[in-house]
């Protein structure tokens, strides 16, 4: 039996026998090859050409896999923000609550229930409400068709209440105040003590003073004197100017001055310090028949009611000043309110030395700078009219070129201050200088007058 065989380094057929008897064709005849060196060669490429395909098809459906997995992605973020929209749509399409305040609890579950808008309404109290979140006080929302309560609202404060409070301690200390020795002392009594040493006065059954007014010139310390009490005790200091009570609308002044006590009862011990209470504590006369005086005098009405309202052995203290005690009500007077009335006044000449060593702290000096000399040629300058008179001083001596301030930069600062830049040609006549004088100057000694015109007129 024959059979071919390829040869694969030629390319032809041989033939073989498994019998060697069997002999039918010449051995070592060469035969046509099966597939030729260009044809494998063109299959090899093909081949080559499809393994290219299928990665650049495989690639592709890797692509679009990526692609099908963000637009899903994307269809899911669109589908949130589909429902969002919706919600946001409902919620447009709700009709507003109305807001009120809880008057008065009822025995029979409803409440009565004041409106912003001015009415009254006896409303019932919604089945998923809290009732013991409802409370006199309370800030509610009612339903604007039925009025039924269906919301009790957290507790807030007027925005321009909180702003009153300063967050951190003042850094105010006493040593910071120059003079008012006294002053400070009577300060510490009735409102240091009663809050660092409470059971003082239990055990000697003393009521403290429940308020404390400070009056005097502007400038002379009345600010810094309770911003000095608040660092001691390390209390918060709520301050506001009794002005910023006054509202336009009816009740609004009124309402601040509730909500300014009730922050300070939640951020006790506090101090509350009202500045120019004056403005709202002026005496009420029967001539005023004005909107805006009816407005204030509901608003003083309001604070003698907090004021009534105080434990004098509380956590809260009361700080007024004024300038103009003379025009306060005498109900805001009376004992029981401001029970301590202190008066600061313009400081005397150890004093204003004293101011002048507190103002002068990091400021250089030359060694003829004679404080005391200062202090003797300035009566009738409050503490604010020191540190001006320093500070003018500091300015010259910078002015100039100087690094340490001299005299001469007092005694021109002293001149500014006085007369004016315009009016240097004063400091050669005492007799305009004692005119000038004595309507500034509270204190009319004659020998600290006579001493400022001399100091003065010896300027060359």
């Amino acid at each position: 039996m024959l059979y071919a065989k390829y040869d694969l380094s030629e390319g032809y057929m041989t033939d073989s026998a498994e019998n060697t008897g069997d002999v039918l064709s010449p051995k070592n005849v060469p035969l046509e090859p099966i597939i030729s060196s260009e044809e494998l060669a063109k299959l090899r490429k093909t081949n080559i050409s499809l393994e290219n395909r299928n990665y650049e098809l495989r690639e592709t459906v890797r692509q679009l896999r990526l692609q099908i997995a963000a637009a899903e992605s994307e269809r899911d973020q669109f589908r949130r923000e589909s429902r969002k929209y919706k919600t946001e749509l409902s919620q447009m399409k709700t009709p507003p609550l109305v807001i009120g305040s809880v008057e008065m609890m009822l025995e029979d579950g409803r409440v009565v229930v004041r409106s912003t808008t001015g009415p009254q309404f006896l409303s019932s109290i919604s089945e998923g409400v809290d009732k013991s979140l409802v409370v006199p006080g309370a800030q509610c929302a009612l339903h604007p068709q039925s009025f039924v309560l269906i919301e009790v609202l957290p507790k807030k404060y007027d925005p321009a209440v909180t702003t009153m409070e300063v967050e951190e301690a003042p850094d105010v200390e006493y040593s910071d105040i120059g003079g008012l020795a006294t002053q400070k002392n009577l300060l510490r009594e009735a409102i240091e003590l009663p809050l660092l040493k409470p059971k003082l006065f239990e055990k000697t059954g003393i009521e403290p003073p429940k308020g404390v007014l400070l009056y005097g010139p502007p400038g002379t310390g009345k600010t810094l004197l309770a911003k000095a009490a608040a660092h001691e005790t390390n209390a918060a200091f709520i301050r506001v100017v009794a002005s910023e009570l006054v509202q336009k609308y009816i009740g609004e002044g009124a309402r601040m001055v509730r909500e300014l006590f009730a922050l300070a009862r939640e951020k006790a011990p506090a101090i509350v310090f009202i500045d120019e209470i004056d403005a709202i504590g002026a005496s009420r006369s029967a001539d005023a028949y004005s909107a805006g005086d009816h407005e204030v005098s509901r608003t003083l009405m309001q604070l003698l009611a907090e004021l009534d309202g105080f434990n004098a052995r509380g956590n809260v203290k009361i700080i007024a000043a004024t300038n103009r005690i003379d025009v306060l009500d005498k109900a805001l007077l009376r004992p029981g309110r401001f029970d301590r009335q202190i008066t600061v006044n313009y400081p005397d000449i150890k004093g204003r030395e004293e101011i002048l060593h507190v103002h002068a702290r990091g400021k250089k000096f030359e060694d003829e700078v004679d404080f005391e000399k200062i202090a003797q040629t300035t009566a009738g300058f409050t503490g604010a009219d020191l540190q001006n008179l320093l500070n003018e001083a500091a300015l010259l001596a910078v002015r100039r070129g100087k690094s340490l301030i001299g005299m001469e930069d007092i005694e021109d600062s002293f001149i500014k201050v006085i007369a004016g830049p315009q009016k240097k040609s004063m400091k050669r006549n005492p007799k305009e200088l004692r005119k000038m004088f004595d309507e500034q100057i509270a204190e009319g000694k004659p020998e600290e007058l006579e001493i400022v015109c001399r100091f003065c007129n010896t300027r060359e």
